[in-house]
């Protein structure tokens, strides 16, 4: 599906990065002008916070509801800001149009069920409002790519991405792993849709967010969606993510931003070393399917099992320790291997069943 005709998500403003800033969730009239006002000082243009939040366990801060609209709209009058809430329900949406705030997001766990995000899609249709989309909770670009196209399909023309990380039940050092290829691949399927990035959650620690908002610029993003608050520590939610208003300031005062010229000598030489290094992968992997699909043929042959754990065991601890010796990471290489093991072995069940049909 072609998305082509997108206006920018918040008209006038065109800066470049464009960001975004405020609590984690309006929890009383005195933080949300507090937090606003200080962020209006910084030149932040636009306003975040959680009227409705969506948390894990019952019995947490779910934020103040209805209630909390009449302030944003109180931080729009007062300092010019445009202001964003999340939305999870058609209510939702129906009360945010109605404020007349600038924008909504769509959060992960919305935009992992196609029914929730089809419904705030048909409650949008035929508002011209900004909305952001949230990557869903699982690294599934083609997931996102239809949360996006459902908004799209309701006639909204002011989108913008947000990639706030995955979950993911491995130990790292992320609340939400980044998972930098899914929005590169979103990037590369809708060139046209800005992409923010949201360190707050990607990192889950205050401390995180600064290197990650300089690898999401240098990765192009086009602006960042960061959590402010100006006590994170008694924050009633994500209070760990959460910066003050300064520390914000110094946050962004020392970004880069860095954009990719255009390709001409050392550069454009890197560039056709690279391709052709990858030509030559994609062949010596084709090369090694062959010789998966011939061994394939002989466990057939002489009734083997087709996976022998010993082997692909031995061949990884191989591998990591040659990648380890040539400064190349253990865990890529992993990853690496582990999806050419899962394609051989897919090749070979092939061969297997087409054999059981034969007999």
């Amino acid at each position: 599906m072609a998305i082509s005709d997108l206006q920018r998500p918040f008209g006038d403003i065109a800066a470049e990065p464009l960001y975004i800033a405020g609590p984690c969730s309006a929890e009383s009239r005195e933080q949300v002008l507090a937090t606003a006002a200080a962020l209006a000082h910084l030149g932040v243009p636009i306003f975040r916070a959680g009227v409705w939040k969506p948390r894990t366990k019952p019995g947490s801060f779910e934020g103040m509801g209805a209630e909390a609209l009449v302030w944003l709209q109180e931080v729009k009058q007062r300092y010019g800001m445009k202001v964003v809430t999340e939305v999870a329900t058609p209510e939702h949406v129906e009360m945010t149009l109605a404020a007349g705030l600038d924008g909504v997001w769509v959060g992960a766990r919305t935009t992992t069920n196609p029914f929730a995000t089809q419904q705030i899609a048909d409650a949008l249709r035929g508002a011209d409002v900004a909305v952001l989309v949230k990557n869903p909770v699982i690294p599934d670009v083609d997931l996102w790519v239809g949360a996006i196209e459902r908004i799209y399909n309701s006639g909204v023309r002011r989108l913008c991405a947000v990639h706030r990380g995955f979950g993911t039940h491995e130990t790292t050092p992320y609340r939400n792993a980044p998972h930098w290829s899914v929005p590169i691949e979103l990037h590369r399927r809708l060139p046209s849709l800005p992409i923010l990035c949201d360190p707050s959650h990607i990192g889950g620690r205050r401390d995180m967010i600064a290197s990650l908002s300089q690898q999401a610029l240098d990765i192009g993003f086009d602006g960042l969606m960061i959590e402010s608050h100006p006590m994170p520590d008694c924050a009633l939610s994500d209070a760990a993510q959460q910066v003050t208003p300064e520390t914000l300031g110094l946050i962004l005062g020392d970004l880069a931003l860095r954009r990719t010229p255009v390709t001409h000598g050392a550069l454009g030489d890197f560039r056709m070393h690279i391709d052709t290094i990858d030509s030559k992968i994609i062949e010596l992997l084709a090369e090694r399917m062959s010789v998966s699909r011939a061994i394939g043929e002989y466990k057939i042959a002489h009734d083997m099992a087709i996976v022998q754990h010993d082997r692909y065991n031995e061949l990884l601890l191989s591998a990591e320790s040659k990648a380890e010796s040539l400064c190349v990471s253990r865990t890529f290489i992993n990853q690496i291997f582990s999806a050419i093991h899962e394609e051989s072995v897919r090749q070979q069940i092939e061969l297997s069943r087409a054999s059981e049909k034969k007999v």
